[in-house]
């Protein structure tokens, strides 16, 4: 009999309450491609640790001056096979060494159209209110890839929904995560496919 092939190891990089990781790793659990092998944070305490935990999968508290300025922690990702880096929330820029070591390899998802409402601090409210106050009629989602600059590399997926008369950032925000809780894991898996057939 063949020998099953061996899951590609995804790390999701987090910083906040961790809705798109809880989904991505409860999918990646049926998934025939990939597993959700590591949750990378950078925040003490926040919301997406206690669900990896939750999850029983490991967690990578990170600090800032080693992840800019020293390895990247690139070593540790790599000791764990790590293939995919999936940012879902993860507010810092990621590092020249880690775009180096895994091109076309790291994956973001935006909550709005780029190129429109991207780019630094333009994360969760902030693109929101970004979008009501240019009187937009509709927002959406955004998967791509990740280099150098923010939310610039290459579009993988989009999709929009609309923005209504009376709409507050949080009728927005619902919409929008909708989108990602739908789109996201199955976007990643493909991309992962179409690398590891």
């Amino acid at each position: 009999m063949e020998k099953e092939k061996a899951k590609i190891k995804i790390a999701v990089f987090a910083s906040g309450a961790g809705s798109n990781a809880e989904k991505l790793i409860q999918y990646f659990k049926t998934s025939s491609v990939a597993t959700v092998a590591l949750v990378v944070c950078n925040k003490p305490g926040a919301g997406v640790i206690a669900i990896a935990e939750k999850e029983g999968v490991s967690v990578l508290l990170i600090e800032r001056e080693r992840f800019f300025r020293g390895d990247a922690y690139l070593p540790f990702l790599k000791d764990r096979d790590i293939c995919f880096l999936a940012l879902a929330g993860f507010l810092w820029k990621i590092p020249q060494a880690l775009i180096d070591a895994y091109p076309k390899h790291i994956v973001n998802i935006h909550p709005a159209l780029l190129p429109k409402f991207g780019g630094r601090g333009m994360y969760g409210q902030y693109v929101h209110e970004a979008v009501l106050n240019a009187g937009e009629m509709e927002s959406g989602i955004t998967v791509h890839y990740v280099d150098e600059h923010y939310d610039n590399g290459d579009v993988i997926f989009q999709t929009a929904c609309p923005v209504l008369p009376g709409d507050k950032p949080g009728d927005i925000a619902q919409r929008i995560h909708a989108l990602e809780h739908l789109h996201y894991p199955r976007v990643l898996e493909e991309i992962i496919k179409e690398f590891h057939v």
